[in-house]
């Protein structure tokens, strides 16, 4: 395998890898769908947000902006994530890549789903408690996975960075449920 081979697999590895771990966040309810996108791209590839920051900032757009039903909160943490990266510190210089990143990823995630629109997302599974939850499961997944291959095409750099430990966590029900308790009381 060629070094540039390598390097396309590493990559791949890394975007399933941060796929995984927002899928993880979110299946063992430690988080919400923006959370757990916004969270797995922030610590996964070194964003500089804290834990409590990136949840803080993200929170909001959870279940659809605040229950409003309007805007998928998987895509929303997808875009924040990519603003975060995208900017490489300097947001003002980098506003209309950020624009355009965040127009690909809407467009992506359209095609792959059919709306953006929680409300139209889930019209379908949403008298179904588990086929609602696995259903977002999947998006968030998803929204992780289309950020984190627009991030890396865009800044390569920052897989050498990768927080594998972090990234390579999983938890379970019952572990994620006790997480979340310990989050909330100790914050």
């Amino acid at each position: 395998m060629h070094s540039k081979e390598k390097r396309a697999y590493r990559t791949e590895v890394l975007i399933t890898q941060i796929r995984n771990r927002a899928l993880n966040l979110y299946q063992t309810r430690q988080m919400l769908c923006t959370e757990a996108v916004v969270v797995s791209l922030n610590r996964g590839l070194g964003g500089g947000l804290t834990e409590a920051q990136a949840v803080a900032m993200s929170a909001p757009f959870c279940t659809a902006m605040g229950e409003s039903g309007c805007l998928c909160g998987a895509l929303s943490g997808a875009v924040m994530a990519s603003g975060l990266f995208l900017a490489k510190g300097q947001p003002f210089r980098h506003r209309g890549v950020i624009r355009e990143s965040a127009r690909q990823l809407h467009d992506a995630f359209k095609a792959s789903n059919g709306s953006t629109c929680c409300r139209t997302l889930s019209k379908n599974v949403k008298h179904d408690q588990k086929a609602h939850f696995r259903h977002c499961t999947r998006l968030t997944a998803e929204a992780a996975e289309l950020a984190a291959r627009l991030i890396l095409k865009k800044r390569p750099e920052l897989a050498n960075n990768a927080n594998k430990e972090f990234l390579h966590k999983k938890q379970f029900d019952v572990g994620g449920l006790l997480l979340r308790l310990a989050h909330y009381f100790s914050h």
